[in-house]
Order: structure tokens, then sequence, then C-alpha cells
């Protein structure tokens, strides 16, 4: 039988295959979903993706279900509940953000702006294709879409953080020239 021709980096993982040909790069246009992961690509910040997919059960079950609405009015024992929590990544700073940010995603709501229509439309409402050879760590779009995040409150949420977020809810096709994928979403 012959093995589907993926991106580089799902080869050899299971888990990163299984990513990889089910989400990964599928546009996603759901506000509240797109909030969980671009708080999960922040959670990524300087370690691997494959950390975060055997973690992220845990971190669904630590940030009650990424309910913004619930992850806003956590408080000061919730950090510290966070931070003895061995199931997710106890990086205080990351935990406060993600904290600060269900708060910023909150006041799209408040202001009669839905997350998601606005995410896309800074990435120019429809998925970006990359030329499937060349990888860059940012574009120009992912640094517009960090400012106008960072102007809205957000932190942890850097042109390279915010590039693998667009990558991973299909704002970017991004996957590379001879992978399965690459047509298909």
């Amino acid at each position: 039988m012959n093995e589907l021709e993926r991106c580089r980096w799902a080869q050899g993982d299971p888990l990163m295959a299984a990513y990889h040909d089910t989400e990964w790069g599928v546009p996603v246009r759901d506000s509240r979903l797109l909030w969980e992961m671009l708080m999960l690509e922040g959670f990524q910040a300087g370690l691997s993706w494959s950390i975060i997919l055997k973690r992220r059960a845990s971190f669904r079950a630590a940030f009650a279900g990424w309910d913004p609405g619930k992850v806003a009015a956590f408080g000061a024992a919730d950090i510290e509940r966070l931070m003895a929590d061995p199931g997710i990544i106890r990086a205080r700073a990351k935990i406060e953000a993600a904290i600060g940010n269900a708060r910023a995603y909150l006041a799209f709501g408040e202001q009669g702006e839905d997350f998601g229509a606005w995410a896309w439309e800074l990435a120019g409402g429809a998925p970006a294709r990359g030329d499937g050879v060349t990888f860059p760590a940012k574009t120009a779009a992912s640094e517009a879409v960090s400012k106008a995040l960072k102007a809205r409150g957000f932190k942890f949420v850097g042109p390279v953080i915010v590039y693998a977020w667009m990558q991973a809810v299909g704002m970017v096709n991004d996957h590379a020239k001879g992978c399965f994928r690459r047509d298909t979403t």
C-alpha cells in the first residue's frame, strides 16, 4: 500500500499526521474555535506543536472547554491552579495572556463585532495560497493581523505565532507541493 505524501513536519508521528490530515489548513470560521486555536498557538511558542497536541485535552479541561466567558472570569486562584496542572504548559505569562485574551475576545461581542469575521477580513477574506516550496515564519499579513490583535488587547500574538495560527485555521494554505492535502483545503 502506498503511503500518502504529506508535508514534511507531519511525517513519522501518527498524532501529527492525523492533525495534518484532518485539521491543519482547513478553513475555520467559528469565532470560538479560532480563539481556542490562537490560544494554543500562544502556548506552543518556543515548543513543538506535538507537545500541544498531546496536551490538548488537558488544556480543554483546565481552561473550561475554552469557554471565553469562563476563562475571562479566572482570577488569582485559577492562575495558581493552572500553574500546578502538569497536563498543560505551566508558563505564568502564557496563562495570564490566555485569560486577558478571553477578555479581549469577549470585547468583540460587546462591541457588536464577530471575532471570526474580523480576523478573516484582516487576513484577506479567503485563504491565501503559499507556493508550496518556501515556508516563511511570518508574512506582511501576519504582521498586520498581529498588530491589530495587539491593538485590541491580545498578548502572545506576535507575527510568527499569528502566521502559525493562520496556517492552522486555513487562512493560509501552506501545504507543500506534492502533499495530498494541498489541493483539498
